[in-house]
């Protein structure tokens, strides 16, 4: 089971956009990487023609961030937080290490 999921709500701790919060779009678990929203912006210039932009320009997006400078954010405390992985119930269950309370379903939150 992953400690990041898409849909978390994470900070960066690292890097150029350290400090900024936003939603996980998308996780890449072969490369241990992730997208985060408004978090590095990149720029594509496409022709006109090219997939969905038929008039071409100017296209930003978010690039992909390792893994590891992400930590979730505690929605009690909205202060970023380690997880580790319990037993509960016989299930096992994503846990933020400040609190000890369990990580909320991406879907719910």
């Amino acid at each position: 089971m992953a400690r990041i999921r898409k849909g978390d709500l994470v900070q960066v701790v690292r890097g150029a956009d350290r400090g900024k919060q936003g939603r996980v779009i998308a996780v890449d678990r072969e490369r241990g990487r992730v997208r985060v929203e408004k978090v590095r912006m990149q720029k594509h210039h496409l022709k006109p023609g090219r997939k969905a932009a038929r008039t071409g320009g100017i296209v930003e997006q978010e690039g992909f961030i390792d893994a590891s400078n992400v930590m979730l954010v505690d929605p009690s405390t909205h202060r970023p937080s380690r997880v580790r992985m319990e037993v509960r119930e016989g299930r096992k269950v994503r846990v933020f290490v400040r609190s000890g309370q369990p990580v909320p379903d991406p879907a719910q939150a």
